[in-house]
């Protein structure tokens, strides 16, 4: 059985499905409900994190705690217990035990639990968390919320991960997080609908496609893609850009050429052909090709795409640190990180799993939306990263395009 059939859910449609009233809610808003505005903490308003760990006085303790979101490991089913082959592996590497906690059902829910333990200075309980970027890991880097990683204990990540994800623009050195899998948005259409192929972001703007475009109903990607579509890096954005992007959204709605703003129901308009154009995730496409969708084509527009990705972190007041950091470096190993893009069907941050798995006979490893080339990776494209007042200016411009 491969991989597309044991997993029908990607991380990023699980998101959608389970939190899918989660797209109206600003981070102001949850800040405020969290005890804390949107300001960084620390004395010169940048990045703070939590720096100067104490490393050469951990211990091995041989457990570990990691919170992450369901169907988002590998998974096997022995004696009618649900398994996971590649945490199963780490305790026999190194005798460690993991509890591996399926906690997150939405990134809002999550942090909303998770903050204001860390503001207390209490423990979340968790050793190993997964956060996302670009909202909720730069916000618990601002917050102090993370410890900062020793790089010399993580051996696997530094010979192994693509060059895409070191020195990241968020997060300059890895300080604070390495990434655990990531995936693009970009252009989704149905062959058959357009009778072409479809290589640029603004068939989602075109009066041909009237009545017959998908976007969604959020305040990151549809407003990034409208910076992309006016030539905008949305990182270099400025408020005049964001309101130009605006601008462009609410004429593509009042021209009539969008038809729906979804949450993950796009899919499902591509598949019964009420939609033929859509703003989409790359590993939902993938997921519908292989339920007998061949039509459904993805594609990073020449324009760019967004690149987003989630990332393992280790939260302040962690019990168990030394274990949790070679967890995090275990799945930097190519054949560690072979079983899991195999079963997640995301992109990895190891392209040597490419050829492991090419080896195997596994069909993943000839997808691009799994294993981008150089040439895709060079056209995806950083969010912009909002501080302060920024987010409410943000969110009273974007919710606007959809909430009328």
């Amino acid at each position: 059985m491969d991989a597309s059939a044991r997993n029908g859910l990607t991380r990023r449609s699980f998101l959608r499905t389970a939190g899918a009233g989660a797209a109206t809610f600003s981070l102001a808003a949850f800040l405020a409900a969290c005890g804390g505005d949107a300001e960084p903490n620390g004395p010169e308003g940048g990045p703070q994190g939590s720096s100067g760990f104490d490393w050469s006085s951990q211990k091995k303790t041989g457990e570990v705690t990691m919170a992450n979101w369901p169907y988002y490991i590998d998974q096997k089913r022995v004696n009618g217990q649900v398994t996971h082959p590649t945490l199963d592996a780490f305790t026999a590497a190194t005798d460690i035990q993991v509890e591996y906690l399926e906690q997150i059902q939405s990134y809002e829910e999550f942090h909303a639990k998770i903050l204001p333990l860390l503001q207390a200075g209490q423990a979340t309980g968790y050793d190993v968390i997964v956060t996302g970027f670009p909202k909720w890991f730069p916000l618990l880097i601002s917050r102090g919320g993370l410890i900062e990683l020793d790089h010399s204990l993580l051996p696997n990540f530094d010979a192994h991960v693509a060059p895409k994800y070191k020195d990241v623009s968020y997060d300059a050195g890895n300080h604070f997080g390495i990434p655990f899998q990531s995936g693009m948005t970009g252009l989704a259409y149905d062959i058959d609908a357009t009778g072409r192929e479809l290589t640029s972001i603004q068939e989602l703007f075109s009066p041909e496609w009237k009545g017959k475009v998908g976007m969604f109903r959020d305040t990151l990607d549809t407003p990034s893609m409208a910076l992309v579509a006016m030539g905008v890096n949305p990182p270099d954005s400025t408020e005049d850009d964001w309101q130009a992007a605006a601008d462009l959204l609410a004429k593509q709605r009042d021209e009539g050429i969008v038809r729906q703003y979804y949450g993950q129901g796009y899919v499902d308009g591509l598949q019964t052909g009420e939609v033929a154009v859509s703003l989409a995730w790359g590993g939902d496409i993938l997921q519908a090709q292989n339920k007998g969708y061949p039509n459904l084509r993805f594609a990073v527009p020449e324009e760019g795409g967004m690149l987003w990705t989630d990332i393992m972190a280790i939260p302040v007041g962690a019990e168990h640190p030394l274990d949790a950091i070679m967890l995090m470096d275990w799945f930097y190993d190519p054949e560690v990180a072979a079983k899991l893009t195999s079963w997640i069907q995301s992109i990895s941050p190891v392209p040597e799993a490419q050829e492991i798995l090419r080896e195997q006979g596994d069909p993943v490893a000839e997808s691009d939306l799994v294993f981008p080339t150089d040439e895709v990776y060079s056209r995806l494209k950083d969010y912009r990263i909002l501080e302060g007042d920024e987010n409410d200016t943000w969110d009273d411009l974007f919710l606007a395009v959809y909430q009328q």
